[in-house]
């Protein structure tokens, strides 16, 4: 992402903004593993929002060092091998750990709670009207659709005639492939 990308303030601009915000705060794996190096601070843990497993590892590690220094002979490597253990472990779950939390971000992200479209829309909204009556604008509309729709009755004349807009009936698709049949024989015959 250039650095023009990056200074632009996108929020309330749609989905363009929630892009911006998705690309700026997903989470890689190189840098999940490269944060696994330094372990026993848990910054690998803090890289992917778990402060309370970062917590783990820093507590670990201070109980392996203070036993190290302040209780004689072998105290300290039962924290350690506890701390080790933790590590092969999300060395393993690293690639989980990513997915995950790059799905949940996604889900937060474009399933968050915003203004939602009105009942009835289906596509373009229509210019307001004087009284800025919503309801009447997207009945307006719709009926100005299905008016477009080439060839066939809008739904609502459709429904209330049993009839095309023209006042003929629609032919059946066996009745039109029976007329296309004569059609096509009619212009074989030099008659």
């Amino acid at each position: 992402m250039s650095k023009a990308w990056k200074k632009l303030n996108l929020e309330g601009g749609g989905l363009q903004a929630v892009n911006a915000v998705l690309a700026a705060n997903l989470r890689s794996r190189s840098t999940a593993y490269a944060a696994w190096l330094l372990f026993p601070v848990g910054l690998h843990r803090i890289y992917l929002g778990d402060n309370r497993g970062s917590a783990l590892f820093v507590l670990l590690s201070a109980t392996t060092l203070g036993t190290a220094f302040l209780v004689p002979g072998y105290g300290w490597l039962l924290p350690l091998l506890g701390l080790l253990g933790l590590a092969v472990y999300d060395l393993f779950r690293m690639e989980q750990r990513v997915v995950d939390y790059n799905k949940e971000l996604r889900m937060r992200l474009f399933l968050r709670k915003g203004q939602r479209t009105p009942t009835g829309y289906r596509g373009r909204y229509p210019e307001p009207t004087a009284d800025g009556d919503v309801a009447k604008n997207l009945e307006t509309y719709a009926l100005l659709k299905e008016r477009e729709r080439a060839g066939h009755p809008s739904q609502r004349e459709a429904e209330d005639t049993g009839t095309s807009p023209s006042g003929s009936r629609v032919p059946s698709f066996n009745e039109q492939e029976a007329l296309l049949r004569q059609l096509s024989r009619g212009r074989k015959d030099p008659k």
